[in-house]
């Protein structure tokens, strides 16, 4: 920076923003596959795309508003949603409102976005506008790829075309229709702390394959596609909230199918067996979650007759957070194209130590900052940054003669002060030789396996590491 002055006030406030963060975070949560509208039918996507609004940052600016407007109602938050092909015309998306739940996030939901056969795309994203009700543009927001497809796959899947496949530890949304009819559409979601069906949110649960040999204490998750008959735990991405280890089943005309081994497709129709129960499945009675016990079939011993409530609908999801801070009083731009961090290499050692940040949404006035510290940064492309790593007398001249490692938050700072955190840390890890008399322990446990120990050797060697926090 030219001016010391201004790198100065800056540093002050990433160091004020580190001390009590004040970020603003825009949550898309969205189905992977969308089924095609064919003539005039109109397929609404299912579960529809929700957006979730958090963090103390939206109260802050919405306060800033306020007062400046004289306390007119110019300070709340809509949005636009519509798909990436469409004109920037705001009659062409759909107008989201956004209400506050019990836990202070706003919700917005769009129930009414479908894609046409004239659209002969193989794939798209959703793009969020965002803007506070006085006219003031937040930013534009995307969501990940999303597949279409024309219709729910009949055959029997094949693990060579694993386009449609739902894999161990993926994110799924279950919903139910009674007499498939649109309108009684529910949702298993959670509330409470409780399992519920919601006529109004859903949730994405992650989908674990389980060892079906071990007790349920254990329940040791495996890796590899989900088929019919496996053992398989739900738990709620945003609770941690889980259900007993389940059996899931294929259903067929209502019938649960006990002798399909095949891989899951997306939106198929089945159904969950509680593991060592008699016949009970995991059933819905208008918005409770209950257990129902199913008939069985005299004549035909793979099957069990199971009620409306028990057929469940099950798609893969996915979801999309950007995180920023305009704590910063220089920031009057919108924030986007909000910068994505998805992984970190880091190359050389010592004194010659480079990180190369790779995501999305990158571009040239974007500076890579370790924790209050600049980094000399290099724009590659959209997709790639590459810094020099700060010397770690930046942090303090006496840093060198501690026992421990040193680890500092990783974050994105555009030219105006606008602050993009991430979930990524920088570790510096102190060398035996600058600890005198000390001997230093190992930071990684005796019982750790040998990958994790020759990284943990070579990153000690280049007097580095990094790592993700979970």
């Amino acid at each position: 920076r030219s001016n010391p002055y201004q790198s100065d006030l800056l540093r002050d406030g990433v160091r004020r923003y580190l001390q009590l963060p004040t970020d603003q975070t825009v949550l898309i949560l969205h189905a992977k596959v969308a089924q095609k509208s064919y003539g005039n039918e109109k397929r609404f996507f299912c579960p529809p795309p929700c957006v979730y609004l958090s963090g103390p940052g939206w109260k802050i600016k919405q306060e800033q508003i306020k007062a400046r407007d004289l306390g007119e109602a110019g300070f709340q938050v809509c949005g636009y949603m519509g798909l990436d092909s469409m004109g920037s015309s705001l009659m062409e998306t759909q107008k989201l409102s956004f209400e506050e739940q019990p836990d202070a996030k706003g919700f917005g939901c769009a129930k009414a976005l479908y894609i046409s056969d004239a659209d002969k795309r193989k794939h798209f994203r959703l793009v969020l506008k965002l803007f506070f009700s006085n006219g003031q543009e937040i930013g534009t927001f995307h969501s990940k790829l999303i597949k279409v497809i024309s219709k729910p796959s009949q055959k029997k899947q094949s693990l060579k075309n694993t386009d449609l496949c739902i894999s161990s530890g993926s994110k799924v949304s279950l919903f139910n229709r009674l007499r498939s009819q649109t309108v009684s559409t529910r949702y298993l979601s959670v509330e409470g702390g409780a399992f519920i069906a919601s006529a109004r949110q859903w949730a994405a649960f992650t989908l674990h394959l389980a060892n079906e040999r071990c007790a349920r204490s254990e329940f040791p998750l495996r890796e590899g596609y989900i088929r019919y008959g496996s053992v398989v735990q739900l738990v709620c991405t945003a609770t941690g909230i889980t259900l007993p280890p389940l059996i899931i089943r294929k259903v067929t005309k209502q019938y649960a199918m006990l002798d399909v081994d095949e891989p899951i497709s997306q939106l198929h129709k089945c159904a969950f067996q509680f593991q060592g129960s008699d016949r009970m499945y995991l059933c819905l009675s208008t918005e409770k979650v209950i257990q129902f016990q199913a008939s069985p079939c005299p004549k035909e011993a793979n099957r069990e007759l199971l009620n409306d409530g028990s057929c469940w609908t099950i798609i893969g999801t996915e979801m999309v957070e950007y995180t920023f801070s305009e704590s910063l009083p220089c920031v009057c731009e919108p924030v986007s194209p909000v910068p994505l961090i998805t992984t970190l290499q880091l190359t050389g050692g010592g004194d010659v130590a480079m990180l190369e940040v790779q995501g999305e949404y990158f571009h040239a006035h974007l500076k890579v900052w370790f924790g209050d510290v600049e980094a000399e940064t290099m724009y590659r492309s959209p997709k790639s940054l590459v810094c020099v790593v700060p010397d770690v007398s930046a942090f303090g001249s006496d840093w060198r003669w501690l026992r421990y490692p040193i680890t500092v938050p990783l974050l994105l700072i555009r030219d105006d002060g606008l602050i993009y955190s991430s979930s990524f840390t920088f570790t510096y890890t102190p060398e035996q030789s600058f600890i005198p008399g000390q001997q230093v322990l190992s930071d990684v446990p005796q019982d750790s396996d040998k990958l994790l120990d020759s990284i943990h050797q070579e990153f000690t060697r280049t007097n580095f590491h990094f790592f993700m926090q979970s």
